[in-house]
């Protein structure tokens, strides 16, 4: 398994099927060792959520979608939201993605949190993520969060199947 650069990221975005769309800027985006995710929204989590054995009994905690102010901006209080990336990402059969806290905001006292991004997976991907500063954090719409970064994998694997294939794509 071996990560990829700039150049290789370049060539799958410019690939069909793209391996990302709905980005905002490439020249700003496209990192030498991943691509920065950008901020389409923030919700509240509510609620119970229930993680069973079997996924048919699973009920997720309800979200509440929480507005930017008239400069596109929003004031996080200390603690746990859902964020949606502006980006569609589509991994080929062979590769994977792992999402890292871009330092700048570790500094300020918030990190996401993200499982990972399975070969064959497509969706615009959602994350945890949380404010430990108790001062709270100041978040602009479209702003940069996450860094993606790819890894091929030794073969083709059977790919993503599961309910969030294509996710947030309507």
């Amino acid at each position: 398994m071996t990560c990829l650069a700039k150049k290789e990221l370049l060539v799958l975005i410019n690939g069909e099927p793209s391996l990302l769309t709905g980005y905002l800027c490439l020249a700003d985006q496209v990192q030498p060792n991943g691509i920065d995710l950008t901020l389409k929204e923030i919700c509240a989590i509510e609620g119970l959520g229930i993680i069973p054995v079997d996924n048919a009994d699973r009920r997720l905690s309800n979200l509440q979608h929480l507005p930017f102010d008239n400069d596109h901006r929003i004031h996080l209080k200390p603690g746990n939201y859902l964020i949606t990336y502006n980006e569609i990402v589509s991994l080929p059969k062979d590769v994977m993605a792992l999402g890292r806290t871009r330092s700048s905001l570790l500094r300020c006292g918030a990190a996401i949190h993200t499982a990972v991004w399975d070969a064959g997976y497509s969706g615009r991907s959602q994350s945890l993520f949380v404010v430990y500063n108790k001062d709270g954090i100041i978040l602009e719409k479209n702003a940069r969060l996450l860094q993606l970064v790819f890894f091929r994998l030794g073969a083709e694997t059977e790919g993503y199947s599961g309910i969030y294939q294509n996710e947030n794509t309507r």
